[in-house]
């Protein structure tokens, strides 16, 4: 009989935990671990942290300050269970503000110091605007390492990938959701799925020409998306889809596999080149202005708590 869906998925890909429920990691057992201000919101919720939170808000210099000690506290604890990365983002509200990306992401790995966790264990989650892929340029040559997320189009993997970016976070579901909207009643099964064409264009390219920046896909609405990119650098999963490979014994064929590289990287886009791109792209640019309010919605939803716990 066949090991179940996971077990033989981790022997091909990086499995990593899109969770900040650390019953969750420590059930699955991930590689990495990943956040964003969504997960940290529910996380933020859970009935055992409103005291520490009633605690980080009344001692807090201001609201950011008690955000960053919030993300930053249980990334910590994330980090005691998972041998690799943690992923922290930072605040959407500054996805089209370079300096203020760069302050922020050094003010984290800062403070993840502070807890004893150093920044090779660290990647500092920005959004893939031009901004956000200029901060990660420089954040990368000073040591820190970046994972550029909210990433819809190959003009954005290959502005992250020219950029050094450690790691980039293709979201295949809300690629597919774009288009069921678009054409409710076409089939988008397997490799018919936009979102896993999407992963596995930008996997082959990295691949071929050489690129060390990491592939993870992310952001799945079925397990069939995670099973057509197997192979891929590393996926983040959320608990429910990491329950239903575990549960699901089947044999698994790896997908993807690395490409001999070329002699030569191609030439780097400039910044019109990538905003035309973007530009032309419809789903790419709806996606990740929707992505960057959506996050900030949570994020707003955290600091209205963060407030009324400050006031008492």
């Amino acid at each position: 009989m066949a090991d179940d869906l996971l077990s033989q998925l981790k022997t091909m890909t990086t499995v990593v935990a899109d969770t900040g429920d650390l019953e969750a990691i420590r059930r699955f057992e991930p590689s990495d671990a990943t956040t964003n201000p969504s997960l940290i919101l529910q996380a933020a919720q859970h009935e055992n942290r409103r005291a520490r939170l009633a605690e980080i808000a009344r001692h807090a210099t201001d609201i950011d300050d008690a955000l960053d000690t919030v993300a930053v506290e249980i990334g910590s604890e994330i980090s005691a269970l998972v041998p690799g990365f943690v992923s922290t983002e930072v605040s959407a509200r500054l996805s089209f503000d370079t300096d203020a990306t760069l302050a922020r992401a050094r003010a984290l790995i800062e403070r993840y110091g502070r807890h004893g966790v150093g920044p090779e264990r660290i990647l500092i989650k920005v959004a893939a605007t031009w901004e956000g892929i200029r901060a990660a340029r420089i954040l990368e040559r000073e040591g820190i390492h970046t994972n550029l997320t909210l990433l819809f189009s190959f003009a954005q993997a290959r502005a992250c990938a020219d950029a050094g970016a450690t790691l980039v976070s293709p979201f295949v579901g809300r690629i597919l959701d774009w288009h069921k909207a678009q054409d409710p009643e076409a089939d988008f099964e397997g490799d018919r799925d936009p979102g896993v064409q999407s992963v596995k264009r930008i996997y082959e390219h990295f691949k071929g020409h050489g690129y060390e920046t990491i592939v993870m896909g992310a952001s799945f609405r079925n397990s069939g998306e995670i099973l057509a990119l197997s192979g891929c650098d590393r996926l983040t999963i959320s608990p429910a889809l990491l329950e239903e490979l575990a549960g699901t014994e089947a044999p698994l064929t790896r997908r993807l596999t690395p490409l001999d590289a070329e002699t030569s990287a191609p030439e780097p886009q400039d910044e019109a080149e990538f905003r035309w791109a973007m530009n032309e792209d419809a789903m790419a640019t709806e996606k990740l202005a929707e992505g960057i309010r959506k996050f900030m919605a949570d994020q707003r939803k955290l600091e209205t708590l963060l407030g009324e716990l400050r006031k008492g």
